[in-house]
C-alpha cells in the first residue's frame, strides 16, 4: 500500500461565495461544480467545498441537533493546510487583503515550517507553510 494525496473538504454555506474567494483572492481555478461541491485546483493541489446549508436543526425538535450533516453550524469548523514554496511571498500576495489570522501572522514554528494563516468566509482556516531547510 502506498498513500498518495489527501483532499482537504471543506464546509461553507454559500458554494458561489466561497468559490469566488478561493478564486480571486487565493488563487484557485474550479475545476468542478455540481449540486453542494465545488472542486477546487492550484497547481497540483485539490480544495473541496460542500454545502452546509441545512437550518432544520433551527426549528426541529430533536433530541440530536445533527440531522442531515450538512447543519449550517457545520461551515467554518474546517481546515487544512497548503505546503509550499515561498511562503513570504505568498503572505506578501494575501496581506493586503486584510485575511490573515490575527493570531496566525507569519512566524517560524518550533516544529520546522514558517507558516501563516488566513479564513475564508466562514472561517475555515487555512494555513499556508513551508518546511525550513
Amino acid at each position: 500500500m502506498k498513500v498518495i494525496e489527501a483532499i482537504p473538504a471543506l464546509p461553507v454555506r454559500d458554494l458561489d461565495k466561497s468559490a469566488a474567494f478561493y478564486r480571486e483572492t487565493l488563487g484557485f481555478s474550479v475545476l468542478h461544480q455540481e449540486g453542494g461541491l465545488v472542486v477546487l485546483g492550484l497547481e497540483q493541489i485539490q480544495v473541496h467545498l460542500w454545502l452546509a446549508n441545512d437550518e432544520r436543526w433551527r426549528t426541529e425538535e430533536h433530541w440530536n441537533p445533527v440531522v442531515s450533516g450538512a447543519e449550517t453550524f457545520i461551515a467554518g469548523t474546517g481546515s487544512c493546510r497548503i505546503g509550499l514554496d515561498g511562503v513570504d511571498e505568498m503572505h506578501e500576495k494575501l496581506a493586503p487583503a486584510g485575511i490573515i489570522h490575527p493570531k496566525a501572522p507569519i512566524e517560524d514554528k518550533p516544529w520546522g515550517t514558517r507558516e501563516f494563516s488566513v479564513v475564508d468566509p466562514d472561517k475555515n482556516l487555512i494555513t499556508y507553510y513551508e518546511w525550513k531547510r
